[in-house]
Protein backbone atom coordinates (compact mmCIF):
# COMPACT_ATOMS: atom_id res chain seq x y z
CA UNK A 1 0.00 0.00 0.00
CA UNK A 2 1.50 3.66 -0.84
CA UNK A 3 2.22 5.72 1.84
CA UNK A 4 0.48 8.55 0.16
CA UNK A 5 -3.23 8.64 -0.80
CA UNK A 6 -3.63 8.90 -4.74
CA UNK A 7 -5.77 11.98 -5.55
CA UNK A 8 -8.29 11.29 -7.69
CA UNK A 9 -12.00 11.92 -7.74
CA UNK A 10 -15.34 10.16 -9.51
CA UNK A 11 -14.79 12.26 -12.01
CA UNK A 12 -11.49 11.16 -12.89
CA UNK A 13 -12.76 7.77 -13.00
CA UNK A 14 -16.21 7.67 -14.66
CA UNK A 15 -16.44 5.36 -17.22
CA UNK A 16 -13.94 3.27 -17.39
CA UNK A 17 -10.75 4.76 -17.11
CA UNK A 18 -8.57 2.08 -15.84
CA UNK A 19 -5.57 3.80 -14.97
CA UNK A 20 -6.74 6.53 -12.32
CA UNK A 21 -8.71 3.76 -11.26
CA UNK A 22 -6.22 1.68 -10.75
CA UNK A 23 -3.65 3.49 -9.39
CA UNK A 24 -6.40 4.78 -6.46
CA UNK A 25 -7.40 1.29 -6.09
CA UNK A 26 -3.68 0.47 -4.52
CA UNK A 27 -2.97 3.23 -3.00
CA UNK A 28 -6.48 2.38 -0.94
CA UNK A 29 -6.35 0.78 2.49
CA UNK A 30 -6.16 -3.32 2.43
CA UNK A 31 -9.41 -3.43 3.98
CA UNK A 32 -11.17 -1.94 0.62
CA UNK A 33 -8.72 -4.50 -1.34
CA UNK A 34 -10.45 -7.40 0.26
CA UNK A 35 -13.91 -6.16 -0.04
CA UNK A 36 -13.50 -5.69 -3.78
CA UNK A 37 -11.66 -8.72 -4.02
CA UNK A 38 -14.78 -10.71 -2.35
CA UNK A 39 -17.30 -9.54 -4.55
CA UNK A 40 -14.76 -10.53 -7.82
CA UNK A 41 -14.59 -14.14 -6.48
CA UNK A 42 -18.28 -14.12 -5.27
CA UNK A 43 -19.65 -13.12 -8.93
CA UNK A 44 -16.87 -13.73 -11.45
CA UNK A 45 -16.28 -16.78 -9.99
CA UNK A 46 -12.66 -17.08 -11.09
CA UNK A 47 -12.48 -20.18 -9.28
CA UNK A 48 -14.68 -22.88 -11.18
CA UNK A 49 -13.37 -20.90 -14.19
CA UNK A 50 -9.47 -22.34 -13.19
CA UNK A 51 -9.86 -25.10 -10.89
CA UNK A 52 -6.57 -25.40 -9.94
CA UNK A 53 -6.86 -21.98 -8.09
CA UNK A 54 -9.76 -23.45 -6.14
CA UNK A 55 -8.13 -24.71 -3.23
CA UNK A 56 -8.89 -22.21 -0.49
CA UNK A 57 -12.23 -20.83 0.59
CA UNK A 58 -11.44 -17.14 -1.31
CA UNK A 59 -14.95 -15.47 -0.62
CA UNK A 60 -14.42 -16.18 3.02
CA UNK A 61 -11.14 -15.26 3.30
CA UNK A 62 -11.46 -11.71 1.72
CA UNK A 63 -14.43 -11.49 3.94
CA UNK A 64 -12.91 -12.50 7.28
CA UNK A 65 -10.14 -9.91 6.07
CA UNK A 66 -11.87 -6.96 5.17
CA UNK A 67 -13.67 -6.83 8.21
CA UNK A 68 -10.32 -7.58 10.67
CA UNK A 69 -8.48 -5.04 8.59
CA UNK A 70 -11.62 -2.29 8.71
CA UNK A 71 -10.43 -1.81 12.55
CA UNK A 72 -7.16 -0.09 11.37
CA UNK A 73 -8.86 1.89 8.57
CA UNK A 74 -9.67 5.20 9.00
CA UNK A 75 -11.81 5.98 6.34
CA UNK A 76 -14.03 2.29 7.80
CA UNK A 77 -17.07 3.56 10.03
CA UNK A 78 -20.57 2.11 10.27
CA UNK A 79 -23.05 4.90 9.80
CA UNK A 80 -26.13 3.24 12.10
CA UNK A 81 -29.64 3.72 10.15
CA UNK A 82 -33.22 2.59 11.04
CA UNK A 83 -32.18 -0.04 8.36
CA UNK A 84 -29.84 -1.92 10.55
CA UNK A 85 -32.59 -1.81 13.03
CA UNK A 86 -34.72 -3.65 10.55
CA UNK A 87 -31.71 -6.25 9.57
CA UNK A 88 -31.42 -6.84 13.40
CA UNK A 89 -34.65 -7.77 14.11
CA UNK A 90 -34.66 -10.04 11.02
CA UNK A 91 -32.33 -12.21 11.22
CA UNK A 92 -33.13 -12.59 14.97
CA UNK A 93 -36.20 -13.56 13.92
CA UNK A 94 -34.88 -16.55 11.89
CA UNK A 95 -32.73 -17.83 14.62
CA UNK A 96 -35.76 -17.36 17.14
CA UNK A 97 -37.79 -19.78 14.78
CA UNK A 98 -34.82 -22.38 14.64
CA UNK A 99 -35.76 -22.76 18.37
CA UNK A 100 -39.91 -24.19 17.04
CA UNK A 101 -38.38 -25.05 14.03
CA UNK A 102 -40.61 -28.06 12.49
CA UNK A 103 -37.06 -30.41 11.72
CA UNK A 104 -34.18 -28.96 13.34
CA UNK A 105 -31.88 -30.46 10.60
CA UNK A 106 -32.82 -28.34 7.72
CA UNK A 107 -32.41 -25.07 9.63
CA UNK A 108 -28.47 -26.18 11.05
CA UNK A 109 -27.56 -27.72 7.43
CA UNK A 110 -28.55 -24.47 5.18
CA UNK A 111 -28.39 -21.87 8.63
CA UNK A 112 -25.33 -19.99 6.68
CA UNK A 113 -27.59 -19.50 3.83
CA UNK A 114 -29.41 -16.48 5.07
CA UNK A 115 -26.81 -15.90 8.18
CA UNK A 116 -24.01 -14.93 6.09
CA UNK A 117 -25.71 -11.42 4.59
CA UNK A 118 -25.80 -9.73 7.96
CA UNK A 119 -22.08 -10.68 7.91
CA UNK A 120 -21.74 -9.13 4.19
CA UNK A 121 -24.00 -6.11 4.85
CA UNK A 122 -21.91 -4.74 7.71
CA UNK A 123 -18.60 -5.33 6.12
CA UNK A 124 -19.27 -4.04 2.74
CA UNK A 125 -21.43 -0.61 4.56
CA UNK A 126 -18.25 0.41 6.69
CA UNK A 127 -15.83 0.14 4.06
CA UNK A 128 -17.28 1.59 1.09
CA UNK A 129 -18.41 4.80 2.31
CA UNK A 130 -16.61 7.42 0.35
CA UNK A 131 -17.21 8.33 -3.41
CA UNK A 132 -14.23 7.12 -5.36
CA UNK A 133 -15.03 3.37 -3.00
CA UNK A 134 -18.33 3.11 -3.61
CA UNK A 135 -17.67 3.92 -7.37
CA UNK A 136 -14.98 1.36 -8.12
CA UNK A 137 -16.83 -1.07 -5.83
CA UNK A 138 -19.88 -0.45 -8.31
CA UNK A 139 -17.59 -0.88 -10.88
CA UNK A 140 -16.63 -4.58 -9.85
CA UNK A 141 -20.34 -5.30 -9.87
CA UNK A 142 -20.32 -4.03 -13.64
CA UNK A 143 -17.61 -6.10 -14.72
CA UNK A 144 -18.72 -9.20 -13.38
CA UNK A 145 -21.93 -8.91 -14.56
CA UNK A 146 -21.12 -8.00 -17.95
CA UNK A 147 -19.02 -11.37 -18.21
CA UNK A 148 -22.08 -13.42 -17.22
CA UNK A 149 -24.45 -11.39 -19.43
CA UNK A 150 -21.93 -11.66 -22.52
CA UNK A 151 -21.02 -15.19 -22.07
CA UNK A 152 -24.52 -16.46 -21.55
CA UNK A 153 -25.94 -14.23 -23.86
CA UNK A 154 -23.20 -15.97 -27.06
CA UNK A 155 -24.22 -18.97 -25.37
CA UNK A 156 -28.34 -18.36 -26.65
CA UNK A 157 -27.23 -16.72 -29.80
CA UNK A 158 -24.93 -19.46 -30.59
CA UNK A 159 -27.89 -21.82 -30.07
CA UNK A 160 -29.81 -19.82 -32.95
CA UNK A 161 -31.50 -18.13 -30.04
CA UNK A 162 -33.48 -21.53 -29.73
CA UNK A 163 -35.66 -22.10 -26.65
CA UNK A 164 -34.76 -25.35 -23.98
CA UNK A 165 -36.30 -26.14 -21.03
CA UNK A 166 -33.40 -25.37 -18.64
CA UNK A 167 -32.77 -22.13 -20.30
CA UNK A 168 -29.22 -20.87 -19.71
CA UNK A 169 -26.95 -21.96 -16.86
CA UNK A 170 -24.22 -19.75 -15.63
CA UNK A 171 -21.39 -20.27 -13.79
CA UNK A 172 -21.90 -22.94 -10.58
CA UNK A 173 -22.40 -20.61 -7.76
CA UNK A 174 -25.28 -18.16 -7.01
CA UNK A 175 -26.07 -17.76 -10.72
CA UNK A 176 -25.89 -21.49 -11.98
CA UNK A 177 -29.39 -21.67 -12.30
CA UNK A 178 -31.44 -20.31 -15.13
CA UNK A 179 -34.07 -18.23 -12.72
CA UNK A 180 -31.27 -16.76 -10.49
CA UNK A 181 -29.06 -15.77 -13.74
CA UNK A 182 -31.84 -13.37 -15.22
CA UNK A 183 -32.24 -11.82 -11.94
CA UNK A 184 -29.44 -10.82 -11.98
CA UNK A 185 -29.15 -9.86 -15.20
CA UNK A 186 -31.82 -7.68 -14.28
CA UNK A 187 -29.48 -5.70 -11.76
CA UNK A 188 -27.04 -5.68 -14.29
CA UNK A 189 -29.23 -3.56 -16.77
CA UNK A 190 -30.21 -1.35 -14.70
CA UNK A 191 -26.88 -0.44 -13.24
CA UNK A 192 -25.73 -0.33 -16.65
CA UNK A 193 -28.54 1.98 -17.77
CA UNK A 194 -27.88 4.58 -15.38
CA UNK A 195 -24.20 4.75 -15.92
CA UNK A 196 -25.05 5.36 -18.99
CA UNK A 197 -27.23 8.11 -17.93
CA UNK A 198 -24.60 9.89 -15.45
CA UNK A 199 -22.63 10.81 -18.57
CA UNK A 200 -21.91 14.42 -18.16
CA UNK A 201 -19.27 14.52 -21.36
CA UNK A 202 -18.40 12.71 -23.74
CA UNK A 203 -17.51 8.72 -23.78
CA UNK A 204 -14.57 7.43 -26.06
CA UNK A 205 -15.52 4.70 -28.67
CA UNK A 206 -14.39 1.71 -26.55
CA UNK A 207 -16.46 2.83 -23.47
CA UNK A 208 -19.97 3.57 -25.60
CA UNK A 209 -19.44 -0.30 -26.46
CA UNK A 210 -18.51 -1.18 -23.56
CA UNK A 211 -21.56 0.11 -22.13
CA UNK A 212 -23.78 -0.90 -25.07
CA UNK A 213 -22.50 -4.26 -24.26
CA UNK A 214 -24.08 -3.93 -20.75
CA UNK A 215 -27.24 -2.65 -22.06
CA UNK A 216 -28.32 -5.35 -24.38
CA UNK A 217 -26.40 -8.46 -23.11
CA UNK A 218 -28.45 -8.81 -20.09
CA UNK A 219 -31.59 -8.26 -21.93
CA UNK A 220 -30.65 -11.43 -24.42
CA UNK A 221 -30.19 -13.51 -21.69
CA UNK A 222 -33.06 -12.79 -19.59
CA UNK A 223 -34.76 -13.83 -22.74
CA UNK A 224 -32.88 -16.51 -23.38
CA UNK A 225 -33.17 -18.03 -20.04
CA UNK A 226 -36.68 -19.26 -19.59
CA UNK A 227 -38.02 -17.35 -16.76
CA UNK A 228 -41.09 -16.15 -16.96
CA UNK A 229 -41.02 -13.57 -13.71
CA UNK A 230 -37.61 -12.21 -15.02
CA UNK A 231 -39.28 -11.67 -18.37
CA UNK A 232 -41.79 -9.85 -16.62
CA UNK A 233 -40.04 -7.60 -14.36
CA UNK A 234 -37.78 -6.93 -17.59
CA UNK A 235 -41.49 -5.22 -18.94
CA UNK A 236 -42.02 -3.78 -15.89
CA UNK A 237 -38.39 -1.93 -15.54
CA UNK A 238 -38.77 -0.61 -19.59
CA UNK A 239 -41.68 0.49 -19.05
CA UNK A 240 -40.56 2.71 -15.81
CA UNK A 241 -37.44 3.75 -17.16
CA UNK A 242 -39.66 4.81 -20.61
CA UNK A 243 -41.82 6.96 -17.77
CA UNK A 244 -43.70 9.84 -19.06
CA UNK A 245 -42.11 9.84 -22.00
CA UNK A 246 -43.23 7.14 -23.01
CA UNK A 247 -46.37 9.61 -23.93
CA UNK A 248 -44.25 11.95 -26.69
CA UNK A 249 -44.46 10.06 -29.82
CA UNK A 250 -40.90 9.96 -30.56
CA UNK A 251 -40.56 7.54 -27.55
CA UNK A 252 -43.73 6.02 -27.70
CA UNK A 253 -42.29 4.86 -31.48
CA UNK A 254 -38.94 3.76 -30.08
CA UNK A 255 -40.66 2.13 -27.11
CA UNK A 256 -42.90 0.07 -29.52
CA UNK A 257 -40.13 -0.94 -31.71
CA UNK A 258 -38.47 -2.40 -28.59
CA UNK A 259 -41.03 -4.23 -27.78
CA UNK A 260 -41.91 -5.51 -30.91
CA UNK A 261 -38.55 -6.64 -31.23
CA UNK A 262 -38.35 -8.16 -28.07
CA UNK A 263 -41.08 -10.28 -28.81
CA UNK A 264 -40.25 -11.12 -32.07
CA UNK A 265 -36.87 -12.68 -30.35
CA UNK A 266 -38.53 -14.71 -27.87
CA UNK A 267 -38.39 -18.81 -29.41
CA UNK A 268 -42.22 -19.74 -29.57
CA UNK A 269 -42.25 -22.14 -26.66
CA UNK A 270 -41.52 -19.30 -24.30
CA UNK A 271 -44.41 -17.83 -25.93
CA UNK A 272 -46.81 -20.37 -25.28
CA UNK A 273 -45.56 -20.71 -22.13
CA UNK A 274 -46.78 -16.68 -20.78
CA UNK A 275 -50.10 -18.05 -22.75
CA UNK A 276 -50.63 -20.70 -20.76
CA UNK A 277 -49.64 -19.52 -17.36
CA UNK A 278 -51.89 -20.26 -15.03
CA UNK A 279 -52.83 -23.81 -16.16
CA UNK A 280 -49.93 -25.52 -17.27
CA UNK A 281 -48.34 -28.02 -14.80
CA UNK A 282 -45.80 -26.03 -13.28
CA UNK A 283 -48.31 -23.01 -12.45
CA UNK A 284 -50.23 -25.47 -11.06
CA UNK A 285 -47.74 -26.79 -8.60
CA UNK A 286 -46.71 -23.25 -7.86
CA UNK A 287 -49.90 -22.33 -6.43
CA UNK A 288 -50.33 -25.10 -4.65
CA UNK A 289 -46.53 -24.04 -3.30
CA UNK A 290 -48.24 -20.83 -2.78
CA UNK A 291 -51.53 -21.99 -1.14
CA UNK A 292 -49.95 -24.35 1.09
CA UNK A 293 -47.30 -21.91 2.25
CA UNK A 294 -50.27 -19.16 3.25
CA UNK A 295 -52.06 -22.12 5.16
CA UNK A 296 -48.59 -22.61 7.19
CA UNK A 297 -48.24 -19.11 7.65
CA UNK A 298 -51.91 -18.40 9.57
CA UNK A 299 -51.43 -21.72 11.46
CA UNK A 300 -47.48 -20.61 12.63
CA UNK A 301 -48.58 -17.14 12.53
CA UNK A 302 -45.00 -16.38 15.17
CA UNK A 303 -42.34 -18.41 14.15
CA UNK A 304 -43.65 -20.31 10.79
CA UNK A 305 -43.03 -24.10 10.62
CA UNK A 306 -38.97 -22.61 11.44
CA UNK A 307 -36.06 -21.71 9.00
CA UNK A 308 -35.44 -23.71 5.52
CA UNK A 309 -38.46 -26.29 6.92
CA UNK A 310 -40.53 -25.66 4.11
CA UNK A 311 -39.69 -29.05 1.91
CA UNK A 312 -39.91 -31.36 5.02
CA UNK A 313 -43.13 -29.83 6.21
CA UNK A 314 -44.54 -29.85 2.55
CA UNK A 315 -43.46 -33.01 2.06
CA UNK A 316 -44.72 -34.65 4.98
CA UNK A 317 -48.04 -33.20 5.66
CA UNK A 318 -49.44 -32.51 2.04
CA UNK A 319 -47.76 -35.55 0.00
CA UNK A 320 -50.33 -35.21 -2.38
CA UNK A 321 -49.98 -31.91 -3.73
CA UNK A 322 -46.36 -32.73 -4.84
CA UNK A 323 -46.97 -32.99 -8.87
CA UNK A 324 -43.35 -33.89 -10.03
CA UNK A 325 -41.00 -36.34 -8.78
CA UNK A 326 -37.26 -36.56 -8.77
CA UNK A 327 -34.92 -38.12 -10.71
CA UNK A 328 -35.18 -41.15 -7.67
CA UNK A 329 -38.75 -41.56 -8.87
CA UNK A 330 -39.55 -39.82 -4.99
CA UNK A 331 -42.52 -36.79 -4.57
CA UNK A 332 -40.18 -34.37 -2.67
CA UNK A 333 -41.19 -30.81 -2.50
CA UNK A 334 -38.99 -27.93 -3.23
CA UNK A 335 -39.12 -24.43 -2.11
CA UNK A 336 -42.26 -21.70 -2.46
CA UNK A 337 -41.09 -20.18 -5.64
CA UNK A 338 -42.27 -16.80 -3.85
CA UNK A 339 -39.72 -14.96 -1.93
CA UNK A 340 -42.84 -13.79 0.76
CA UNK A 341 -44.30 -16.89 1.29
CA UNK A 342 -40.81 -18.36 2.00
CA UNK A 343 -39.75 -16.07 4.48
CA UNK A 344 -43.05 -16.31 5.70
CA UNK A 345 -42.93 -20.00 6.25
CA UNK A 346 -39.55 -19.51 7.74
CA UNK A 347 -40.24 -17.01 10.07
CA UNK A 348 -43.95 -16.01 10.35
CA UNK A 349 -45.37 -12.82 10.16
CA UNK A 350 -42.74 -11.00 11.97
CA UNK A 351 -40.44 -12.11 9.32
CA UNK A 352 -42.31 -10.89 6.25
CA UNK A 353 -42.57 -7.68 8.39
CA UNK A 354 -39.26 -6.81 8.72
CA UNK A 355 -38.33 -7.95 5.74
CA UNK A 356 -40.69 -5.83 3.86
CA UNK A 357 -39.67 -3.04 6.60
CA UNK A 358 -35.91 -3.73 5.09
CA UNK A 359 -36.75 -3.13 1.33
CA UNK A 360 -38.80 -0.17 2.23
CA UNK A 361 -36.47 0.97 4.16
CA UNK A 362 -33.70 0.46 1.69
CA UNK A 363 -35.77 2.25 -1.35
CA UNK A 364 -35.81 4.97 0.94
CA UNK A 365 -32.50 6.17 0.60
CA UNK A 366 -31.27 8.54 -1.03
CA UNK A 367 -28.32 10.32 -2.62
CA UNK A 368 -27.98 14.00 -3.43
CA UNK A 369 -29.08 14.82 -6.79
CA UNK A 370 -26.01 16.86 -7.49
CA UNK A 371 -23.65 14.37 -7.11
CA UNK A 372 -24.51 13.29 -10.79
CA UNK A 373 -22.57 9.94 -11.03
CA UNK A 374 -23.58 8.60 -7.15
CA UNK A 375 -26.84 9.65 -7.68
CA UNK A 376 -26.97 7.23 -10.47
CA UNK A 377 -25.74 4.26 -9.37
CA UNK A 378 -28.02 5.00 -6.59
CA UNK A 379 -31.18 4.90 -9.14
CA UNK A 380 -29.78 2.00 -10.92
CA UNK A 381 -29.07 -0.30 -7.68
CA UNK A 382 -32.91 1.00 -6.61
CA UNK A 383 -34.79 -0.33 -10.09
CA UNK A 384 -32.58 -3.38 -9.58
CA UNK A 385 -34.37 -4.28 -6.55
CA UNK A 386 -37.70 -3.70 -7.67
CA UNK A 387 -36.89 -6.11 -10.60
CA UNK A 388 -36.01 -8.36 -8.33
CA UNK A 389 -38.82 -8.29 -6.07
CA UNK A 390 -41.30 -8.87 -8.97
CA UNK A 391 -39.16 -11.70 -10.14
CA UNK A 392 -38.85 -12.89 -6.52
CA UNK A 393 -42.88 -13.86 -6.40
CA UNK A 394 -42.05 -16.92 -8.71
CA UNK A 395 -38.44 -18.03 -7.44
CA UNK A 396 -37.16 -19.10 -4.08
CA UNK A 397 -34.04 -15.94 -3.82
CA UNK A 398 -34.91 -14.69 -0.67
CA UNK A 399 -31.13 -15.38 0.68
CA UNK A 400 -29.48 -15.05 -2.55
CA UNK A 401 -27.12 -11.95 -3.02
CA UNK A 402 -29.86 -9.77 -4.98
CA UNK A 403 -31.32 -7.83 -2.32
CA UNK A 404 -29.06 -7.70 0.32
CA UNK A 405 -26.03 -6.60 -1.49
CA UNK A 406 -28.34 -3.79 -2.78
CA UNK A 407 -29.06 -3.12 0.69
CA UNK A 408 -25.02 -3.27 1.37
CA UNK A 409 -24.65 -0.38 -1.13
CA UNK A 410 -27.62 2.02 0.08
CA UNK A 411 -26.03 1.79 3.15
CA UNK A 412 -22.66 2.89 2.27
CA UNK A 413 -24.52 5.43 -0.20
CA UNK A 414 -26.53 6.40 3.11
CA UNK A 415 -22.89 6.98 4.83
CA UNK A 416 -21.56 8.69 1.91
CA UNK A 417 -24.60 11.55 1.71
CA UNK A 418 -24.23 12.18 5.35
CA UNK A 419 -20.85 12.74 5.28
CA UNK A 420 -21.37 14.76 2.56
CA UNK A 421 -23.80 16.79 4.30
CA UNK A 422 -20.95 17.19 7.66
CA UNK A 423 -18.55 18.55 5.17
CA UNK A 424 -20.82 21.37 3.86
CA UNK A 425 -22.02 21.94 7.49
CA UNK A 426 -18.18 22.70 8.72
CA UNK A 427 -17.48 25.09 5.20
CA UNK A 428 -20.59 26.51 6.68
CA UNK A 429 -19.25 26.79 9.59
CA UNK A 430 -15.95 28.28 8.88
CA UNK A 431 -17.30 30.70 6.40
CA UNK A 432 -19.78 32.61 8.57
Amino acid sequence: MSSKQVSYTVEDFYFLKFKPMWRYFWSEHPAFWCICGYLFVEYFRPQSIYPAIDFLPWAKLFLLGSIALSFVDKKSKTTWSLLHFWLCAFFIQLNVSILFAYNSWWSDFYYINAMQWFIVILAISRIVVTRERMYIFSLVLFICSLKLSFGTALIWAGRGFAFTNWGIKGPPGFFENSGELAIQMLVAFALAYYLFQARTKPLSKIEFLILGLAIVTPVLTVLGASSRGSQLALAFIMLLLAGTRIFKIKYLLVFSLVCIATWQLLPDEQKNRFQGMGSDRTSEQRLLYWTRGLEMISEHPFTGVGYYNFIPYFSDFYPDDVLFVNQRGERIAELPHNIIVQVGTDGGIPAILFYIAIVISSLGLKSHREDVVIYNIDKGISVGVLGFLIAGQFVSVAYYPFLWIAVAFKLGLQAIAKNSEIKVKKYEQRTV
